[in-house]
Formats: structure tokens, C-alpha cells, sequence
């Protein structure tokens, strides 16, 4: 299965985001890109990732991202 960094790394090929710690005040991702990670998440993972819970905290890092998913169940 994708890790969460293969996962970014097929949206934007261009950056290494396991070096950054915030990648949206990096620019590594804009509100488009956390809109395509969120369905290419629900795909690979099987899972619906709440409107709630689509807020730049949730995938301001590889961890937050991490952290969301085991609140869906998923442990990536």
C-alpha cells in the first residue's frame, strides 16, 4: 500500500515533504492539492474523510495527516 509521502509525491513530484513540518507555509500544498490528496486518501484507504475534518491543521505535516487517518480507522 502508498505511504502518505508516495501519496504527496504523486500530487506534487516537485517537493520532498517529509523535510517540512508545515507544507502549506512552505507552499507545498494549496487548497486544490488538499482537496485531491483528500479523495486519493478516501480511495487508497477506503475510507470518507469528514467535511469537518478537511481543515489545514489535519494536513499541515506528515504526522496530522497520520493522525487523521487513524481517526478513521486507518493505520498508515
Amino acid at each position: 500500500m502508498k505511504t502518505i509521502a508516495d501519496i504527496l509525491k504523486e500530487i506534487r513530484p516537485e517537493f520532498d515533504f517529509t523535510t517540512s513540518t508545515d507544507f502549506k507555509a512552505d507552499g507545498m500544498l494549496d487548497s486544490f492539492d488538499m482537496v485531491t490528496l483528500v479523495a486519493t486518501l478516501d480511495k487508497t484507504y477506503g475510507i470518507s474523510i469528514s467535511g469537518a475534518d478537511i481543515v489545514p491543521e489535519n494536513f499541515q505535516n506528515l504526522e496530522t495527516i497520520a493522525a487523521l487517518l487513524r481517526k478513521n480507522g486507518v493505520q498508515p
